[in-house]
């Protein structure tokens, strides 16, 4: 099947080649104006300007042509950070802290990650993947074009492997690509509020060998925070799962600086993500490295936080991606659309920076970089189009409208 989409007004992301971007090649943003996309088969097979269009198509026959009325278009968000696979919700947390209750004092109560666990362990399999799958369908009409999702709500053998086998499922239906991240290291499940090693063994000879066996999981992850796991427990799990071929990212520096991000680049994680808290040695580690630093401003807008420090890092020559970090406590919304806005509006990016972070360095967080994230050929033509807008910077700068007039992917609108 071949689509040709003619009357883009700008092609956004266009590009022959997809490096992760740094420093200040983070706010190149390729634009051709007046533009032609050429969808073979579900790919991206050609692109440029309608003028170079009319010189290299004499006599075009195309099957479907959609006029798009000088839309711009560009590369789906690619969110590289969600624990989008959970159950019911937490609203009356939601007014907890309204009425001055802490993160910590929430947790300590038998809330926080213990309270959707719980909710984890009592659902069944089917009805947690209709829950995660509805969630993944309204993403896809966000503009969501390639996601990471994590286990982590579990915190048992059976309802971390409930979790994970649910992503399969979901990776196997989805026409996007799917990441899975076992998070089995979330938090410590109440009985082993003493024991940590106790529950460290579990995950290492009780899990990890079913997860391997099952191939359920590309990733796995560990919340390295004060309170939670501590570096060299991060380590040790992370190097147990990397025995399996698990590829590390950390969780890191969300609420103190934890000495996650050393952790990190120390196993030489695909990427380490929050980094509300971070320091001059954490900043100094992460610049030096290949791991990309994920912010997420879902969660620090959410838990009223200072947001991540995006511009230090950039002008640090850090490589960073923004992911939406949904999930039912901390960030109950994946709409990345809101996630570049926030990331302009509070965290000080150029609308380009912000567009190339949630896109091609997106992609990159998952080791996507070859597939999306830009408009290239060979790529899957998984592209977000624009209703009639006076500029790119329009889209994070009117972020309470929705601008999306369609989404196509796989070659194909929803």
């Amino acid at each position: 099947m071949t689509t040709l989409l003619t009357g883009i007004r700008k092609l956004v992301g266009a590009r022959t080649d997809s490096p992760l971007l740094r420093g200040d090649s983070l706010r190149i943003l390729p634009v051709i104006d007046d533009a032609f996309l050429l969808i073979e088969n579900g790919l991206i097979a050609d692109f440029g300007s309608m003028q170079r269009f009319h010189q290299k198509y004499k006599a075009p026959d195309f099957r479907k042509i959609i006029e798009l009325d000088n839309a711009i278009v560009l590369p789906a968000w690619c969110d590289s950070h969600t624990h989008l696979v959970f159950a019911g919700s937490r609203e009356s947390e939601f007014v907890d802290k309204l009425n001055g209750l802490t993160y910590a004092e929430i947790a300590a109560r038998g809330g926080g990650i213990l309270n959707t666990a719980s909710k984890i362990q009592e659902i069944s399999e089917d009805e947690l993947f209709i829950q995660s799958w509805n969630r993944l369908e309204e993403l896809k009409k966000l503009g969501t074009g390639a996601i990471e999702i994590k286990s982590g709500y579990g915190l048992t053998v059976e309802s971390e492997l409930k979790m994970l086998r649910v992503i399969k499922r979901i990776r196997e239906k989805s026409v996007i690509p799917v990441k899975s991240t076992f998070l089995g290291a979330h938090t410590f499940p109440a009985e082993f509020k003493n024991d940590h090693q106790g529950y460290i063994d579990k995950i290492i000879n009780e899990m990890l060998p079913v997860i391997a066996g099952e191939k359920l999981a590309d990733y796995i992850d560990v919340f390295c925070e004060t309170g939670f796991y501590s570096p060299e427990e991060t380590e040790e799990i992370c190097r147990a799962g990397m025995a399996y071929g698990l590829k590390p990212k950390i969780h890191a520096n969300q609420l103190h600086a934890s000495g996650g991000v050393q952790t990190g680049v120390k196993l030489g994680a695909v990427s380490v993500d929050h980094l509300e808290t971070m320091d001059e040695d954490s900043i100094s580690c992460l610049s030096g490295s290949s791991t990309i630093g994920t912010l997420l401003p879902n969660a620090a807008f959410f838990l009223r936080m200072a947001f991540q420090p995006a511009r230090l890092l950039i002008e640090k020559n850090c490589a960073i991606a923004l992911a939406s970090d949904f999930n039912p406590g901390s960030a109950p919304s994946g709409n990345m659309n809101l996630v570049v806005s926030m990331a302009c509006i509070q965290m000080k990016m150029l609308p380009e920076e912000a567009i190339n972070a949630a896109t091609l360095n997106g992609a990159h967080a998952m080791e996507l970089g070859n597939e999306v994230g830009s408009i290239t050929v060979g790529k899957k033509a998984n592209l977000i189009i624009t209703k009639p807008i006076p500029s790119l910077a329009y889209l994070p700068y009117a972020f309470g409208s929705n601008l999306i007039a369609h989404v196509i992917l796989n070659g194909e609108i929803i």
